[in-house]
């Protein structure tokens, strides 16, 4: 997943991504974005419900793009 967050929000964003279970990795980069972080579900459902009602619910998210690993 691709974030971008106000501006001066990052560190706040990148301390509560990394207190979600879901979260398996998050970091801050240069760029286009400001954080990339790895999400990990069990089913598709229950990582819709965690972008929808956790990250993009963070106060200072304003874009997201997720992009959906495959095997093989």
């Amino acid at each position: 997943m691709l974030i971008s967050c106000d501006l001066g929000k990052e560190e706040d964003t990148l301390i509560a991504l990394r207190t979600m279970n879901q979260i398996k990795e998050a970091h801050g980069t240069w760029g286009a974005y400001d954080i990339v972080a790895e999400v990990n579900s069990d089913d598709a459902e229950s990582l819709r419900e965690t972008i929808t009602w956790k990250i993009r619910k963070l106060p200072s998210i304003r874009a997201i793009l997720s992009l959906m690993a495959v095997e093989g």
